[in-house]
């Protein structure tokens, strides 16, 4: 406990205003000095954490297990043991994007590394028996080199060296074929689909020009028009190597824009509620509020989705039991959202239940729209690296 210190006839060092506690009623300035031992800043640090983690035990049960409840109480006047909106919203956001970004690498890995250990399943053909003229060995030949350059595409070099060994396997055959067919041999006259990339990409892009921008703002959108084309040729006929880097420049440009695009939706979403609410007289603050305590609450159910998705991919090999557990606990979240908003809604502004699902329904197609212009815009500007 405290020892009781009297402050009577001490003055605030910055204001001179008479001290009646540890800090200045009129300025805020703390009595004590930052000019301390080493030891003094250690026992501060704790203490400020300590009080943190006190309102994260108060904040997020509430905010994830209560519709509305948060928000009313900060209606109320009670938000000292609470964490403030915006710092919740924004930290939770972070945080689950971060996470959602190690799922995501986590995911493409294994579906490489899939890629990488199956085996190669090609229709070799024991021969071109089946083909009567030159022109349907060609053809035949020019199918099943395509279906190696894509399994090459996608595998690691043991792989490709079975491809190549296949590759000089098929030319063969169908040179004996055409040499029976008394064709000259020299087997196929398709360009290869690599050789096509290289020539795809080479080629250069139409230039952009809008009449009423400056020049350097047409060769800008020139450049990011070159550069979103190559990104989706890489992503749909590159080598590995082209589709990993253009799949790399979409993920950054996606997870680079996706907290400022939150921050946009977050007073658009606000200004949905205005417009929809706009008869309850609330202050645009009280709907902000609303639409901060909402997206904090999205960004919690998305990191729990993403660490039960995970957990139910993990677990399956080893326990199955464990595993459709993970995945039943993944759905109840999944359907845990739609049902926590509507009830939020309900409680907060107080209608009966035929305005509010009606309300809910135009708010909810509204966000979805914005959100999904906001996504294509970020995921354009990642393809634009």
């Amino acid at each position: 406990m405290k020892d009781l210190i009297s402050y009577e006839g001490a003055l605030c060092a910055n204001c001179q205003a008479p001290l009646q506690g540890e800090f200045c009623h009129h300025c805020g300035q703390s009595v004590h000095s930052v000019l301390r031992p080493v030891h003094g800043l250690f026992e501060e640090f704790f203490e400020t954490f300590l009080h943190i983690d006190g309102r994260i035990l108060h904040t997020l049960p509430a905010l994830f297990l209560k519709p509305g409840y948060l928000t009313l109480e900060y209606f109320s006047g009670r938000r000292v043991r609470y964490i403030a909106p915006f710092r919740l919203m924004f930290v939770l956001c972070l945080l689950s994007f971060f996470v959602l970004h190690l799922a995501t690498d986590v995911i493409a890995q294994r579906i490489e590394h899939r890629h990488q250990n199956s085996a190669v399943v090609i229709d070799q053909g024991a021969d071109f028996s089946q083909a009567q003229t030159p022109q349907e060995v060609r053809r035949q030949l020019d199918t099943k080199l395509q279906t190696l350059e894509a399994t090459r595409a996608i595998g690691n070099a043991a792989i490709v060296a079975q491809i190549d060994q296949t590759e000089q396997k098929l030319r063969a055959q169908a040179n004996e074929r055409l040499t029976e067919l008394g064709a000259p041999a020299g087997a196929s006259t398709a360009v290869k689909p690599a050789e096509a990339q290289v020539e795809g990409t080479s080629t250069p892009a139409q230039p952009i020009h809008i009449g009423w921008l400056p020049a350097f703002a047409n060769q800008r959108l020139t450049e990011f028009a070159g550069h979103i084309r190559n990104n989706l040729h890489a992503l749909k006929r590159g080598t590995t190597a082209e589709r990993r880097e253009a799949w790399e420049h979409l993920e950054a440009g996606i997870y680079g824009a996706l907290p400022g695009t939150m921050l946009v939706l977050v007073p658009v979403f606000a200004l949905l509620l205005k417009l929809f609410y706009i008869f309850k007289r609330r202050l645009y603050m009280e709907h902000l509020i609303v639409s901060l305590h909402s997206h904090a609450f999205l960004f919690v159910s998305l990191l729990l989705i993403v660490i039960a998705g995970m957990l139910n991919t993990w677990l399956r090999p080893i326990a199955v039991w464990a595993g459709y557990v993970a995945g039943l606990l993944q759905m109840g979240l999944i359907l845990w959202v739609p049902a926590y908003l509507l009830i939020m809604q309900k409680r907060v502004y107080r209608q009966g239940w035929a305005m509010t699902l009606l309300k809910y329904w135009c708010v909810g197609w509204f966000y979805f729209w914005l959100l999904l212009l906001m996504l294509t815009i970020a995921a354009t500007l990642g393809l634009a690296h």
